[in-house]
């Protein structure tokens, strides 16, 4: 629900921004965990594909936050081009729960 008491630019800051960073912390833990452990549930070929994924919208997340930084907010994001990334960070946090249960049991 969009506060009709903030400018355009302020409200995309107050959205736009957290959720970018968001982005960003959440692809490089999975970075991290992607190449840092042997995860014995996923071949080889399923983690470098996952992987490659990631890395790509990392490099997809910090051009959009340069691009925001660079217009002062005055630029917005699609849609289409968020849900993928939403979907990536949520395969990635399953990807991570099921480690961690591997390593607990």
């Amino acid at each position: 629900m969009r506060d009709s008491n903030l400018p355009e630019p302020e409200l995309l800051k107050t959205v736009l921004q957290p959720l970018l960073e968001d982005f960003q912390y959440w692809f490089a833990r999975s970075v991290d965990l992607l190449e840092k452990e042997q995860l014995s549930f996923m071949s080889l070929e399923a983690k470098s594909e996952l992987l490659a994924r990631v890395k790509n919208a990392q490099e997809e997340v910090n051009t959009a936050k340069m691009m925001f930084s660079a217009t002062e907010g005055q630029v917005g994001i699609e849609m289409e081009t968020l849900m993928p990334w939403h979907q990536l960070v949520t395969e990635c946090w399953k990807v991570g729960m099921r480690f961690r249960q591997t390593r607990e049991a």
